[in-house]
């Protein structure tokens, strides 16, 4: 079992790795494909409909197959996407490499959230947090290696092709000590999940959380460089911020859960991220508003993984639940971003970020009814 578990966090942590490497090296992608900056906005957004799409099928495929060869598919497809996205020379090239990019991220989402939630029952103990922590760390290796490469004048395409080949590898490698498929393939039950009460209201507390994060991940260097004038150096701290107080907050999130429970988490977190953002957009240096964000980070970081456990626990079958779940929550991250961009037109950032304060204040009502019940699985 501690071979599985280990297995997995390599998985969760190559995620992260290959996510941010492309967005680290995305101003070298553009200029390759020729893209406007708004062409290039337009393209990622497809990436997001992929990781949808996949995700409305996902759950099926992992209920019926189980999630062992899904992880290892989504890890491949995910590592071997990286080579067309990085050739690509015009928009219609790059939207089809984003799709297929997106399309098996999502599968590798579900399939590696219901993987860690079949190892998480064996254990009897919660280690899901701890595995989002580890997506973060690869994250944050990604963008930092990215951004070496890149100061030292080294092309995109072979940075990216020796990422696929090494992510292939990884994937590979680690996939043959995840728990065997007949660990949590259904022969019978749901290929999808019914939308009872129960996960409807887990599925809006999934959307706020991820909302909140995609919101703040975006629009933080902006807030701080156009609202508070830190100039571009000091800005790019409100996101450092927001991504290390994550990976910690992720870090810690297990313990936490097994001392507090998921509902006073979840509550606590919610209400922590509300108060942090708060703290930010009531700002006037930008040394508090880093603050603020930092403090939305922590709080944020438990809550999707909290998310997940309570759709597995709901659901009859694991596997839909949780797709169903993360589409829901996915929505969230491709509409924040949108709507704060859209509230500041009319009003200002300050008022764009009112409305993540808001949402995160949600996240914490609705853990109250969306996180009832025990930490482990029945």
């Amino acid at each position: 079992m501690g071979r599985a578990r280990v297995a997995l966090t390599v998985v969760f942590a190559l995620n992260g790795l290959l996510f941010a490497s492309i967005f680290a090296r995305l101003p070298a992608i553009k200029e390759r494909a020729g893209l406007s900056t708004g062409a290039l906005g337009a393209a990622l957004l497809f990436s997001m409909f992929g990781l949808l799409a996949s995700q409305l099928i996902a759950g099926q495929l992992v209920a019926r197959a189980g999630s062992r060869p899904l992880v290892l598919l989504g890890a491949l497809g995910y590592a071997v996407g990286l080579v067309p996205v990085v050739l690509a020379r015009s928009f219609t090239g790059l939207v089809a490499s984003l799709l297929f990019v997106g399309f098996a991220n999502g599968m590798l989402d579900v399939a590696m959230n219901v993987h860690g939630i079949t190892v998480e029952r064996r254990l009897e103990r919660p280690i899901l947090s701890s595995l989002h922590a580890f997506f973060s760390f690869g994250a944050l290796a990604g963008a930092g290696i990215g951004g070496l490469v890149a100061g030292a004048g080294v092309a995109v395409v072979p940075h990216l092709c020796t990422v696929a080949a090494v992510g292939i590898a990884i994937a590979l490698a680690a996939s043959r000590f995840l728990l065997p498929p007949a660990a949590d393939a259904a022969e019978e039950g749901p290929r999808f999940a019914r939308p009872d009460r129960a996960l409807l209201v887990v599925g809006a507390f999934a959307f706020c959380a991820l909302l909140s994060e995609g919101a703040v991940a975006d629009w933080a260097a902006v807030y701080l460089d156009d609202e508070l004038d830190s100039g571009e150096g000091l800005a790019a701290g409100g996101l450092a911020a927001f991504s290390l107080a994550m990976a910690i907050g992720r870090l810690a999130g297990d313990r936490l859960t097994g001392a507090a429970g998921a509902r006073r988490l979840g509550l606590v977190g919610g209400a922590l991220a509300a108060s942090g953002l708060a703290l930010a957009v009531a700002a006037d240096v930008p040394a508090v508003a880093i603050t603020g964000f930092g403090v939305a980070g922590f709080g944020l970081a438990a809550l999707f993984p909290l998310a997940v456990r309570a759709a597995a626990q709901r659901g009859e079958t694991a596997a839909p639940a949780v797709a169903a779940v993360s589409a829901v929550g996915y929505c969230g991250f491709l509409a924040g971003p949108p709507a704060v961009g859209g509230l500041a037109e009319a009003g200002g950032l300050r008022l764009g970020l009112g409305l993540v304060v808001a949402l995160a204040a949600l996240a914490a009502l609705l853990a109250t009814v969306a996180l009832r019940g025990p930490v482990r699985a029945r």
